[in-house]
């Protein structure tokens, strides 16, 4: 089918996949959807009465196309898929960050990316080389919580400090020998928890930058997987902000 063909990296938009995270989409940034494709099997209910409202007031083209959905979703239950333009971010230089070393896994980086808007830090760094993070699968396990967050990508470490301020702010990488353990640190703010490849870590160099931790767990394991690091240094560095 003319104009629509499944997303590849360097495509200038993307896609959607699913009510709940188009809608996301709509809601936080309905300046960057082109388009929203329905499928003629979505009932009338409150979430299509919102999908048309806010289409309608923004004058975004709603189009009913089954064949739409046969090329870019596998998923039986998807009613919904709204095509974004991909755009440019800034992170906040003066909040606290999530910083992504070479992360590679598309569902990995999602459930970051809604962990860190969960605990109030919508700002993340991604190291090159990295996941695509307007890759659908992407978008999908982050629920649509990248809509809602400020992300930049950096062609090295070095290129993050330099950009966003090395004077300024507090380092904390997560490494399996951490000099201290996480529950035992105290993180200032602004932040930066450093994360490293799923399956590698971080580089041995980065226990010499800032406050290397560690975070404390049973050895009848070796470590634990990204996500949920990343999200319980988010819990620790949070906690009592809420």
């Amino acid at each position: 089918m003319a104009g629509i063909k499944r997303y590849k990296k360097e495509d200038l938009e993307t896609y959607c996949l699913g009510a709940t995270v188009s809608m996301e989409f709509l809601n936080a940034c309905p300046q960057h959807v082109t388009k929203v494709f329905v499928h003629s099997a979505f009932y009338e209910s409150e979430t299509k009465e919102k999908i048309c409202r806010i289409c309608e007031q923004n004058q975004i083209p709603m189009e009913i196309n089954d064949k739409a959905f046969s090329i870019l979703s596998q998923k039986e239950n998807c009613f919904v898929i709204a095509v974004v333009r991909k755009y440019f971010c800034e992170l906040d230089s003066k909040a606290s960050h999530v910083v992504l070393v070479n992360p590679s896994n598309a569902g990995n980086a999602g459930t970051i990316i809604r962990s860190a808007l969960g605990f109030g830090v919508p700002n993340i760094a991604i190291i090159r080389p990295a996941v695509d993070l307007f890759d659908p699968k992407v978008i999908r396990a982050s629920m649509g919580a990248l809509s809602r967050v400020n992300f930049r990508y950096y062609d090295s470490w070095e290129e993050y400090v330099n950009k966003e301020g090395a004077g300024t702010r507090h380092f904390y990488p997560f490494m399996l020998d951490g000099s201290t353990l996480l529950h035992e640190t105290k993180i200032e703010k602004p932040f930066s928890l450093v994360m490293g490849n799923e399956a590698t870590g971080l580089p041995a160099e980065f226990s010499k930058i800032g406050c290397p931790v560690r975070i404390e767990h049973g050895h009848r394991i070796d470590s634990l997987n990204l996500p949920i690091a990343t999200s319980i240094g988010l819990y620790e560095a949070t906690k009592g902000d809420f």
